[in-house]
């Protein structure tokens, strides 16, 4: 069966499309959800019209989820689980889990549907990649530790090192830039006398 998408399709195509997709996905899923409508001799003509209007919604919405997708790259979401000594959690962290745990961290409510990942069973670090729109995808870090395992100190050292790094050359800056005043200071007074 052929369809034209009415919007963007994770994993499927973008809105203004005609992709050939199974009849019944097509008739029980994409067209009752109303993303998609049969790519007849009519609806062919609007998919030009229909990508060019989704192109712009779609950058607008990209626009404005950017500075989410920045607070959401990389953020580092922790659960404490019950565990076997091998790793394997009683239970399992779930994607509503995760967005419950985010929403209360930075206060951005996320669908669970957004969150792209099975459910995680074992202990240890897990990426998750947040489907925000086709183009925006942030990844989270979570991270699963057994119930009463000591938490690992981050590499506190390192990060001194670079801040000092930065310091310095900070420093270095404004000496530049105060001799440079001084310099003109003296020439004016030279220039007055």
């Amino acid at each position: 069966m052929r369809v034209l998408l009415l919007k963007d399709v994770y994993k499927l195509g973008r809105a203004g499309d005609i992709k050939k997709v199974a009849d019944g996905y097509g008739r029980n899923f994409l067209i009752p959800q109303g993303l998609a409508i049969p790519a007849t001799a009519g609806s062919v003509k609007l998919a030009e019209t229909i990508g060019k209007k989704a192109a712009e919604q779609r950058a607008v919405l990209n626009k404005e989820l950017e500075g989410v997708a920045t607070l959401l790259n990389g953020l580092v979401v922790e659960f404490s689980m019950k565990a076997g000594e091998t790793g394997k959690l009683y239970g399992s962290v779930t994607s509503q889990m995760v967005a419950d745990k985010v929403k209360e961290l930075k206060g951005i409510e996320l669908e669970r549907r957004d969150l792209v990942m099975e459910p995680i069973r074992v202990t240890g670090e897990h990426e998750v990649p947040v489907h925000l729109t086709l183009d925006l995808v942030p990844a989270l870090n979570v991270i699963v530790r057994r119930e009463g395992e000591a938490v690992k100190p981050k590499p506190v050292v390192e990060e001194m090192v670079e801040a000092e790094e930065e310091l310095e050359a900070v420093v270095e800056e404004i000496y530049q830039v105060v001799e440079e005043v001084i310099e003109e200071l003296e020439l004016e007074e030279e220039a007055e006398s």
